[in-house]
């Protein structure tokens, strides 16, 4: 099945990747169709038909998936239940087999392991007693993570030895996943997309920094040498064919030599590939339009020598709405922000990419752009709500 530009496409969740989404398939020549919770949410803002409800709610999402040809989904962690329903009136992607896995860290890490592809050590733990065990085979300190759910530093914890251990939560999840704490070089990631047909095409490697547990600069190309990239590449590739992914996989790796490990994916658009939007030939979002309609994929191959993105969190609004001048006088600098109503500290509130030759100095121009940001802004957080 193809599904034409001048079809309607649904997305299920109204955040900031849902509307860059919708504004790449509008652009497309797509009708989109939201469902989501508010009309004031970032996708709600600039789709052609919005469904506001519950997202558990399935006699609504019955009602929203019969709108639309083919659906896809802003976030994994979306109930098993409203993709059935949605699944029940038309394609959707990724699927409820797909969501299975990935919404659980350890049937996910597992199945990657089997497929033969390096995952960190890892086990479940659900006790003081078992992470312990864990910590002595594996050595300290660990990264504990809840094993459904959680982002950006979220329901993770940080163990530096046996006598830490009574610091996780245990009882605040049914489910919980240790991993050893892999010492790397750099953190990179590759944005894997496989249509329906099974066609395959992997963006660049992007290289990683984050800041407090969240994604800080991604940056284009990596530093690592054609051989490693390649090896990354053919493991991206398998891992979007072993989960069955249909649209966009993008798999998080440490890199340490010439060694690597896979660290988590996620079956959807990701932080990482927001510098797609000026960087590549294709868009990470313009792609997952192509790969869920089963339409031929883009070239995913960067159209500039150098490009990187960094984020825009909430702590740059505390005096209200930034003034945008020392970010935008410089011409390969481009600004996007999502709409939300609200700021607080470590929210993304939207993003810059820069291109350029020099990746170091892009990286650098950045920073300064968001360091001159952060000192511009007061201590005190406000609403962006309008008046």
């Amino acid at each position: 099945m193809m599904v034409q530009p001048g079809g309607t496409i649904g997305m299920v969740g109204g955040g900031q990747l849902g509307r860059m989404f919708a504004l790449a398939a509008s652009a497309m020549g797509f009708r989109t169709v939201v469902f989501c919770q508010d009309e004031n949410e970032p996708a709600a803002q600039i789709a052609h038909e919005v469904v506001i409800g519950e997202l558990t709610d399935l006699e609504l999402a019955t009602r929203f998936a019969k709108k639309c040809d083919v659906i896809t989904l802003e976030f994994e962690n979306i109930p098993a239940d409203t993709i059935a329903a949605c699944q029940s009136a038309a394609p959707t992607y990724p699927s409820a087999h797909v969501l299975a896995t990935s919404q659980d860290r350890e049937i996910e890490k597992s199945t990657l392991a089997a497929a033969g592809l390096p995952v960190t050590p890892f086990a479940p733990v659900n006790d003081a007693q078992s992470l312990t065990r864990f910590g002595n085979q594996q050595g300290w300190p660990v990264i504990v993570k809840t094993a459904r759910s959680g982002y950006d530093g979220k329901g993770q914890y940080r163990v530096e030895s046996a006598a830490d251990v009574d610091q996780v939560p245990f009882e605040a999840a049914d489910r919980w996943v240790a991993e050893k704490c892999i010492a790397f070089d750099r953190e990179v990631s590759v944005i894997a997309a496989r249509n329906v047909s099974g066609e395959v095409q992997c963006f660049p490697v992007f290289e990683n920094v984050h800041r407090r547990h969240v994604l800080e600069v991604t940056a284009i190309p990596a530093k690592i040498d054609a051989g490693l990239q390649n090896r990354l590449l053919q493991a991206a590739t398998q891992a979007v064919h072993v989960l069955d992914v249909v649209g966009l996989l993008c798999i998080e790796f440490f890199v340490s030599g010439d060694d690597f490990m896979i660290n988590e994916v996620a079956p959807r658009p990701h932080n990482s590939g927001h510098v797609t939007m000026e960087a590549c030939h294709t868009s990470q979002f313009s792609q997952h339009v192509r790969a869920i309609c089963n339409l031929p994929l883009g070239n995913p191959g960067m159209k500039v020598p150098a490009a990187a993105m960094i984020n825009l969190l909430g702590e740059i609004w505390n005096d209200g709405p930034p003034d945008w001048k020392h970010v935008l006088q410089n011409g390969d600098t481009s600004l996007h922000l999502y709409g939300k109503q609200s700021a607080k500290p470590g929210r993304k509130m939207g993003h810059v990419t820069m291109v350029g030759t020099d990746r170091d100095a892009i990286v650098r121009q950045l920073k300064a752009h968001r360091d001159h940001l952060e000192r511009s802004a007061s201590p005190e957080s406000v609403s962006l709500a309008q008046k």
